[in-house]
């Protein structure tokens, strides 16, 4: 048994305490180390520079270790028990890392749970208490580890079978939001911290029916007494990260539906879209996961290709399961569509970079995005969720609708996820081409492994579905449903553009990006640069746009900027937007049999067999 002990040591200071027991250390000098990254975000975050100081005990006698490496310590050889008495500095408020202050705590085990080499298959115990202090009296804990005696939502003794499910089960501490809703006989928990006025009995309701779906999907639910959402609302902020029977989010606060307010927002829609997405994870990347991330070193890089799978195909079931679970509808999801698109044909990285590849250099490029991104890297999420969706058409076309991805899924969660059986990096290909009988080797060439554009239209026409793409109409356009004013829109000559992103900076407008053979490429503006005037006016936030607009198609207009402290002057010639926004539609006069496709595909039944 490997014993742990933490507790929030100095909330003030954003540090935990950890006390490691090791009964029967390795008599030659044992090994112990903290993971240099997290399993679900590739890249190296070396979560060891955290600890500010690591002391051993042999008995009452203390002890030199010795540092081998970044991560990695010798401890002094000892008769008997060993103890590591270490402190952990927690100011990483995301998913991934640990945070301590005096309202909350939160930590991963990656974070702050030294592994005793040799050692991993042990059971755990993991005793965590509260800060000391009354006003600390009334914080209560949050987490799926097992308990070990501890009263539920309790601070006291948890257990795990071995190192591996021990960092795989956060844990929040504080003063926060419970509630509970059901899904196939096992309990939900959503708890959500930091303040926030939450429909709680909104969210229950419209997660109840996305989780329902995803195990209506698959057919079961994984083995766990229960699931846990834990929710860390902010200001501002996004993410999630997925575990074994939990997972951890971060959203924006105003996302989060309030009591009597019925309708569905953007915010909200997004949220639950994060749900989704890492309970779906559940099966596909928890379960049915690549052989080498099953086997993951998490002292080093795990390098797979199938990153397009594990989170695309996630990402196009995760705003799938909302129009099939009701909580939106289906023009509600035609708008999350056709804004997926626009994100992936924005970039002129998706024609350089395939998804395989993007997939492969997530370490060094996907999770480490520069000023250049957009035309170099393509997200294996958004293409993947395309590339899903394509293929999901592919196979209900050619079976007729007996069969569809929903039938692969179910079966590599049959044949690997639920016997525990990593996946080789042609697996995925062969599954998908054995059981339905379709030579797709051509299509993944072409989608997966080339940087080809997908034939989104042809393959959503088979479902009553119009697409096109025209020049985003401001900078805020991120696409989405054809009205019948979206004519104006194509018959209007493009806006002026320089080929830029911004930020704010104060009440600066700083280029955060510079994009592929636009404006300001061309004449030699680069990213970093800080507007200053065009054509002798000050550049803000409000006016830049109308500030382009307005100069005359093939004339240069005067732009000032500062790189550096040096004001440099350029002469730019804007230049006509790119059709790279998406428009989708449903079509007038369609026959019968798209229409059904269309039913069958958005509620998740298909054609007898």
């Amino acid at each position: 048994m490997i014993d742990y002990t933490i507790k929030p040591f100095s909330p003030e200071s954003h540090q935990f305490q950890v006390d490691l027991a090791i009964q029967n250390p390795d008599p030659e000098g044992q090994l112990v180390s903290l993971p240099a990254w997290i399993p679900g975000s590739y890249m190296i975050r070396d979560f060891a520079r955290n600890i500010v100081s690591l002391s051993v005990y042999c008995g009452e006698t203390r002890l030199d270790a010795v540092k081998l490496d970044k991560q990695t310590w010798r401890l002094p050889a000892c008769k008997g028990p060993i103890k590591v008495r270490y402190q952990v500095y927690a100011w990483d408020l995301s998913v991934r890392g640990a945070h301590l202050d005096t309202t909350h705590g939160f930590f991963n085990g990656t974070s702050v749970f030294l592994r005793v080499h040799g050692q991993e298959d042990q059971a755990c115990l993991v005793d965590i208490r509260p800060p000391d202090g009354d006003i600390y009296a009334d914080w209560r804990l949050a987490t799926t580890l097992t308990s070990c005696g501890a009263r539920h939502l309790a601070f006291g003794v948890y257990g795990a079978s071995s190192y591996e499910e021990l960092i795989d089960h956060p844990v929040e501490m504080g003063r926060f939001t419970h509630a509970v809703f059901e899904v196939a006989g096992v309990p939900h928990e959503v708890v959500i911290t930091g303040k926030h006025y939450a429909d709680m009995e909104r969210i229950c309701f419209d997660l109840q029916r996305v989780c329902s779906q995803h195990v209506q999907l698959f057919g079961e639910l994984p083995e766990m007494e229960r699931y846990l959402f834990l929710v860390m609302a902010v200001g501002e902020g996004y993410g999630g990260l997925e575990h074994r029977s939990s997972t951890a989010l971060i959203c924006k606060r105003d996302d989060l539906p309030q009591k009597r307010v019925t309708e569905m927002s953007d915010g909200y829609r997004q949220f639950l879209g994060l749900c989704s997405h890492e309970y779906f994870h559940l099966w596909n990347v928890k379960r049915i996961r690549p052989l080498i991330l099953k086997q993951a070193d998490l002292t080093r890089e795990a390098y797979t290709s199938l990153l397009w799978f594990f989170e695309g195909v996630t990402s196009y079931y995760d705003d799938l399961a909302l129009v099939r679970s009701g909580c939106i509808d289906q023009r509600g999801y035609l708008e999350l569509v056709a804004r997926t698109v626009s994100r992936v044909y924005r970039g002129t990285g998706r024609l350089k970079q395939s998804v395989a590849e993007s997939s492969f250099d997530a370490w060094s490029k996907f999770y480490k995005q520069d000023e250049n991104a957009p035309n170099a890297v393509v997200s294996y999420y958004t293409k993947g969720a395309l590339i899903a969706l394509v293929l999901d058409q592919i196979i209900r076309s050619k079976t007729d609708e007996r069969l569809s991805l929903d039938d692969i899924m179910r079966e590599l969660w049959s044949r690997y996820g639920r016997r525990d059986i990593g996946l080789d990096e042609d697996e995925i290909e062969r599954v998908v081409e054995s059981f339905t009988g379709i030579n797709l080797k051509d299509y993944f060439d072409a989608a997966v492994r080339g940087c080809d554009d997908l034939d989104l239209a042809a393959n959503l026409d088979q479902v009553g579905i119009g697409f096109s793409l025209r020049p985003a109409s401001g900078s805020s356009d991120q696409g989405g449903i054809k009205e019948t004013a979206g004519k104006d829109k194509e018959s209007a000559p493009p806006r002026l553009v320089l080929g830029v992103a911004t930020r704010i900076d104060g009440r600066d407008v700083v280029i955060s990006n510079v994009f592929d053979q636009g404006a300001a490429q061309r004449a030699g503006i680069s990213a970093g640069d800080v507007f200053v005037a065009m054509d002798g006016l000050r550049v803000t936030e409000s006016n830049m746009d109308n500030l382009v607009a307005r100069a005359i198609n093939g004339t240069p207009i005067e732009v000032l900027v500062f790189r550096r402290d040096e004001l440099m002057r350029f002469d730019v010639t804007p230049l006509p937007a790119v059709a790279n926004t998406c428009e989708l539609w449903f079509k007038d006069g369609v026959d019968a049999r798209a229409l059904e496709r269309r039913q069958r595909w958005l509620s998740g039944t298909q054609a007898k067999a």
